[in-house]
């Protein structure tokens, strides 16, 4: 599929100023210090969001792993017994760190009026499956019942693109464990099916976005090379999970240049017919993350107010 055709031009442009071989996986510790510089340059002029503060704390990892770390974000001011929201970076599953969404989280606690916390999951090759789930369930533990200003009955949890997978597998952990009253997902673009067989997965190839090569590795990087195989966890790719009744209302948002497109459209559709109240936006013309390259855009201005919509209900409603 040719992208660029079904692009406006603010999105064909930022794409344009996008390096190469960004998304080149051969070399994960070059593309981890690749990714990181071009975040490093997006945001280095952008003001820091006020009424904000941030600080890191330690959660007790799971058995026989490091603690792992969550920053949290909470609104200047803020008393206490405000809604909390566990958030999870992307980074197909091997590159990316809480520092690359510090704007974003911030943004949330400011907008939303809640406490933020951000998961410092360990990144495959070097710690695949379970090792990342496993760290950003001790976070949703930790969180949820130690977090300092954190109202316990309202915990929601989220992320995007890998995040979003690792929620969705996180959402069926939790629900699964019964520690943890998870009241609401948030899955942008999530990444939840290793197999790689639908349509939209074989068909966005384009190298300067999240393409199907990329994919595959980063797959394989999570799974230790099983990818595709007989024995993958739903935990793992949540696309595989037969039972999803009880999860938490879901709002999943994907564009329709994203290979992503058709597991999370099957996905939502699971979920309504297992009675679980799910929202589901596809939107024209947006490939994968062009929410936050393009962020001012008609496009995505209207991505953002409808998430934001949907999360002040979840938290607030």
């Amino acid at each position: 599929m040719d992208i660029l055709e079904r692009m406006d031009e603010d999105h064909a442009a930022v794409l344009d100023a996008i390096p190469p071989d960004l998304l080149d996986l051969s070399d994960i510790p070059q593309a981890r210090e690749a990714v990181s510089g071009l975040i490093a340059a997006m945001t280095a002029e952008v003001p820091p969001v006020e009424g904000v503060s941030s600080q890191d704390h330690h959660a007790a990892g799971p058995a026989g792993a490091p603690d792992v770390m969550v920053r949290v974000y909470r609104p200047d001011g803020a008393g206490a017994d405000l809604p909390g929201f566990l958030w999870i970076h992307g980074g197909g599953m091997v590159v990316g760190d809480v520092t690359m969404d510090d704007i974003t989280c911030a943004m949330y606690a400011q907008q939303l009026n809640c406490v933020v916390g951000s998961a410092e999951y360990r990144l495959a090759p070097e710690h695949p499956f379970p090792a990342p789930l496993e760290d950003c369930y001790a976070a949703l533990k930790w969180f949820a019942t130690e977090c300092p200003g954190v109202d316990r009955s309202r915990i929601i949890v989220g992320g995007a693109s890998a995040g979003g997978g690792l929620a969705a597998g996180l959402a069926l952990l939790a629900r699964d464990r019964g520690e943890v009253d998870v009241g609401f997902q948030l899955l942008i673009y999530p990444m939840i099916d290793d197999r790689n067989v639908t349509p939209s997965s074989h068909a966005i190839t384009h190298p300067k976005v999240w393409n199907r090569e990329a994919n595959l590795a980063g797959w394989n990087a999570y799974l230790a090379g099983e990818a595709g195989g007989e024995q993958v966890s739903p935990y793992a790719a949540p696309a595989r999970a037969e039972n999803l009744e009880g999860l938490p209302p879901t709002y999943i948002a994907v564009g329709d240049l994203d290979l992503f497109l058709d597991e999370d459209i099957t996905y939502a559709q699971k979920l309504l017919q297992a009675g679980v109240p799910t929202e589901l936006h596809v939107y024209s013309g947006a490939f994968h993350g062009s929410d936050l390259f393009v962020p001012m855009s008609d496009l995505s201005q209207r991505w953002t107010a409808d998430r934001n919509r949907a999360l002040t209900a979840a938290l607030h409603g």
